[in-house]
């Protein structure tokens, strides 16, 4: 276990899919009716609290449509996605709230994350960790695909962690930040054929 390792849930490919199945059913039901899905699992892996992410990208063109998370685990992973669901969809200042109509036209993709732990600079593995910066009450996080996306080495990654955090490119090098790393698993449902 590394600065970013810890426990994170097991699995199984029928839990991922679950997710997935259940981040698109809440989407529907919470923007057609205002509701959430009726779920029920006896999977553990779902039911361990866990933190984390539901991004949505257009499937014409795989822009950003949405992305919202939670960095530390409150609640159980299931409900975790369910709440990120609507979150990305609905709550993402980037965007406007998304439609009924914009459902089947978005692709959903879930990570989950390991506890975030302190790290310092020269441990960060780009592609490997995500990573989040604290400073006074800017913050920003970045999941561990964004770097690999952009074809940042590790100095870019941490000056596009400051950017998001609204810092000045350099201050992941200052001694009043506090720098986290996590790691995560990320899947996504199928692209059409």
């Amino acid at each position: 276990m590394d600065a970013a390792g810890g426990p994170a849930p097991e699995l199984s490919a029928e839990d991922r899919q679950m997710l997935l199945q259940l981040a698109r059913q809440t989407l529907n039901d919470y923007l057609r009716e205002g509701e959430l899905p009726h779920w029920q699992t006896d999977s553990p892996a779902l039911l361990q609290p866990c933190a984390a992410f539901v991004t949505l990208r257009r499937r014409d063109s795989g822009q950003l449509r949405g992305c919202r998370g939670e960095c530390v685990a409150r609640r159980p992973l299931v409900e975790s996605v369910v709440h990120m669901a609507i979150a990305s969809a609905t709550d993402d200042p980037r965007f406007p709230p998304m439609t009924i109509d914009e459902v089947p036209h978005v692709h959903i993709e879930i990570s989950v994350l390991t506890p975030l732990k302190p790290i310092e600079p020269e441990q960060v593995v780009v592609g490997q960790h995500g990573l989040m910066i604290v400073r006074g009450r800017h913050a920003g996080l970045l999941l561990p695909e964004v770097p690999v996306a952009f074809g940042w080495d590790r100095e870019g990654f941490l000056q596009g962690l400051c950017r998001k955090a609204g810092l000045p490119l350099d201050a992941w090098q200052a001694t009043d930040v506090q720098l986290y790393g996590f790691e995560a698993e990320a899947w996504g449902e199928e692209q059409p054929r």
